[in-house]
């Protein structure tokens, strides 16, 4: 099960509803036209990267205050920072702890 599956099967698990955009041009397309609750953003993918597909929700009036956690396997010092600079609200690195995932997603989605 690869982690996109294995987020998807946590969060379905735990009531939530949720769907995957393969790449960061698909995702930004999701974001504007579904407006979901949190947002999920890997920062590697294809077609674009996912600190340009951040910093496009983030700058547009009816996304910018949709929750984005970034998700990632960049742990290289300045990832941090760069993915807060570019408007993620959250940073979480691979491999990831599955209950602190499922508690910031809860905590975000209660904020709203």
């Amino acid at each position: 099960m690869d982690t996109y599956e294995l987020v998807r099967f946590i969060l379905e698990k735990n009531g939530y509803e949720t769907f995957l955009a393969m790449n960061g041009r698909d995702g930004v397309n999701a974001a504007f036209k579904q407006m979901p609750d949190l947002i999920i953003m890997d920062l590697a993918m294809p077609e674009m990267d996912g600190w340009t597909a951040t910093r496009l929700i983030k700058g547009n009036t009816q996304t910018t205050a949709i929750p984005l956690i970034a998700l990632t396997a960049h742990a290289l010092p300045g990832d941090r920072q760069r993915a807060f600079d570019a408007g993620c609200d959250e940073y979480i690195t691979k491999p990831m702890d599955l209950l602190e995932l499922l508690e910031s997603v809860n905590g975000w989605i209660n904020k709203r």
